[in-house]
């Protein structure tokens, strides 16, 4: 039995709108063939924005709906209530590295594009640069990012993020928090698999097998 299909490795970035049929399933796949094997190191969010910004608020948001869900199998940072933003943002990095053990960090943030773009959401490798589209100085943060486009770039970048509709960001968060929500349940699964691999007839490992078919159709080959 493997998981080699779970992780393929797809492009660096992948971007698909929020109105898109099956988004949030399509974003939970590709975010987790950007994650490190099950187990093998803790898995941080990070969700940068503050909910002073309608458009800033992306972040906070998702992070917000995530907490009410209690994943478990993903430690997550930046809340409605808690949030991390331009003025934390250095102090919340290093509490992340000193609570977690070389975590494999996911930043997520808003930011502004071009017209066309705008409902997209991205993920891939590399970090998220909060703060480039308003041209302030932040540290990059993560392994892997999550974008949204929530409005236009190019001019009074700040008004521009204060009167971005609340209706487009509230969409977009819901779907990223699905899809999160699907990659954790695929990754909770995927983790007892192999922890339990070394007792192949066990109870406890039919039942993750029959979840984790159910769930990832042919990610787990036997």
């Amino acid at each position: 039995m493997n998981l080699k299909n779970l992780f393929d490795r797809k492009p660096d970035s992948y971007s698909v709108h929020y109105e898109e049929q099956q988004a949030a399933s399509t974003f939970a796949d590709h975010l987790l063939a950007l994650l490190p094997p099950p187990g093998s190191c803790p898995v941080v969010f990070t969700f940068i924005g503050t909910d002073r910004s309608t458009g800033d608020a992306l972040g906070p948001l998702i992070g917000t709906l995530l907490e009410e869900k209690e994943l478990g199998v993903f430690h997550t940072y930046g809340t409605l209530e808690n949030p991390v933003h331009a003025v934390n943002l250095v102090e919340k990095l290093a509490l992340i590295e000193k609570e977690h053990n070389r975590p494999f960090i996911i930043g997520a943030d808003a930011c502004l594009g071009r017209l066309k773009s705008v409902g997209n959401i991205q993920v891939g490798k590399g970090p998220v640069k909060p703060g480039a589209g308003v041209n302030k100085q932040l540290p990059a943060v993560g392994d892997a990012h999550i974008t949204g486009v929530v409005n236009i770039s190019g001019f009074m970048e700040f008004f521009v993020l204060q009167n971005t509709r609340l209706h487009l960001v509230m969409s977009m968060a819901r779907v990223i928090t699905e899809g999160i929500t699907k990659a954790a349940l695929r990754y909770s699964a995927s983790t007892l698999l192999k922890e339990n691999m070394i007792y192949p007839d066990s109870h406890l490992t039919q039942q993750a097998a029959m979840y984790s078919k159910h769930l990832f159709k042919k990610d787990i080959e036997s």
